[in-house]
């Protein structure tokens, strides 16, 4: 059984094919075909449930830019799971061939020579770190084939589907797992793989509790989408197609990072139970004159609030609260000013804001002021490294949020405290990118295996 049809699902369904192992995948979202955002023929949000941008088959990685990075160490650990640095780094190989065979672009980004030098020079004189980091990009217009060709052959090999049903809870007995509870049934399994990915970060936080499975809070990160005019960021994009920068700010020496670059593309709104939340887009086929990308800022608390979930969950539901259900907009020179961004000043701005349904207002109003520092002096920072992201009619919008904190504790087969209780990818808190989560949910796979060799 593997409950959640994203990558981490998928790569855990690729590696069981041939075993023998008789595999069903569960996901409360729809087939991959079937997904589609009202959106994208109207401005605003008509609240789906559940939202076909974060569930369904593919996840929300299925819509988001498909930047694969290249790395181990980059949007998670592998070795802290592998054991090792070389079996992490086999791993993502491994994976990324898998990403190859069912036709990710064989072009890949990398900076070097001497345009990677200057990068971290220029960071390095601003007191940052320019991270180079191999990446391939898929494209979130062309994610979808590539998601549906993968999920036809694991078909074809022996995967069922169990679409449009969601996990209520777990079966457990005797200190294993038995199978899962739906809606109006209860499968029985062997092995259960949990891998609901990011949107099911709340469904995580129940279940540990119910059923007592060990796990730690790590931290979150909290940010705003930041969009700026392309000619901006593509000296850097065309350099790195999603630079990494990372910094610490004067005032807190809090860290702050760029992440998930969008070259000429698009800032979508994600629709949570209870908030809404920022991301972005990059097609092959369709380009606007904009580039966005997340600045985070990471947040570690101590006790006696070491519920990283809840926190970053309550400052996201005030950020809604302030945009009446809609993400907040406003621009870098007004949030500097300490004044509320109006209809009227975002109608006039110099960068055409590329996501409608908004509302012009004060991120402020709506994030810690410690947080809102470290936004802002974390772009005065960038700008020494990319001139011009720091102008006052930058684009800000609130909130961005990683909700990956609930770390769930594994053995090196992925298995939890609850017996036959396998877990994987960003729901789990073991990964927070595309090849971070294929890998853990190829290890899990794996560990299932070495457990049907051995019993």
């Amino acid at each position: 059984m593997i409950v959640g049809a994203g990558p981490a699902g998928l790569f855990a369904a690729y590696e069981l094919t041939g075993t023998g192992l008789k595999a069903l995948v569960v996901d409360a979202g729809k087939d991959i075909d079937k997904r589609h955002c009202p959106m994208s023929s109207v401005l605003s949000c008509e609240h789906c449930t559940p939202c076909s941008i974060l569930c369904g088959v593919g996840g929300a990685g299925a819509y988001s830019d498909g930047t694969l990075n290249l790395r181990p160490d980059i949007g998670g650990n592998l070795a802290d799971l592998t054991g090792d640095d070389e079996s992490a780094w086999e791993l993502v190989e491994y994976v990324d061939s898998i990403y190859l065979k069912y036709g990710v672009p064989q072009e890949s980004y990398i900076a070097s020579g001497d345009d990677a030098d200057m990068l971290k020079r220029r960071a390095a004189s601003a007191g940052a770190r320019f991270i180079d980091i191999k990446q391939r990009h898929i494209g979130s217009d062309h994610s979808a084939a590539l998601i549906s060709r993968m999920k036809d052959e694991l078909e074809s090999r022996g995967i069922s589907f169990l679409l449009e049903s969601k996990v209520k809870d777990i079966l457990v007995d005797d200190g294993g797992c038995k199978g899962v509870l739906l809606e109006n049934r209860k499968i029985n399994s062997r092995y259960t793989i949990l891998a609901p990915g990011r949107v099911g970060y709340e469904w995580m936080d129940g279940l540990v509790n119910r059923h007592s499975i060990k796990y730690s809070y790590s931290g979150v990160d909290i940010g705003v989408r930041v969009e700026v005019p392309s000619i901006i960021m593509d000296p850097v994009t065309r350099i790195n197609h999603d630079p990494k920068f990372h910094i610490y700010t004067r005032r807190y020496d809090d860290f702050v990072r760029t992440f998930c670059t969008n070259e000429h593309g698009f800032v979508v709104k994600e629709e949570y139970e209870g908030f809404v939340a920022t991301n972005g887009h990059s097609m092959h086929s369709k380009e606007s004159e904009n580039t966005n990308f997340a600045f985070l800022v990471h947040v570690e608390l101590t006790r006696p609030m070491e519920n990283t979930i809840k926190y970053a969950r309550s400052v996201a539901k005030l950020a809604t609260t302030i945009g009446g259900g809609k993400p907040v907009l406003q621009r870098l020179g007004d949030l500097r000013r300490g004044r509320r961004s109006t209809a009227e000043h975002i109608s006039r701005n110099a960068v055409i804001n590329t996501l409608k349904d908004v509302t012009s207002g004060d991120i402020s109003m709506a994030m810690p002021h410690r947080i809102v520092m470290d936004i802002i002096e974390g772009l005065e920072v960038l700008s020494k490294i990319i001139p011009g992201v720091d102008s006052d009619c930058t684009l800000l919008y609130a909130p961005e949020v990683k909700f990956y904190s609930l770390k769930i504790d594994v053995d090196r087969t992925m298995q939890t405290n609850i017996h036959d209780l396998f877990v994987a990818g960003d729901g789990a808190g073991l990964s927070r990118d595309l090849i971070n989560s294929s890998a853990t949910g190829v290890l899990a796979a794996r560990g299932i295996i070495s457990r049907v060799k051995n019993d």
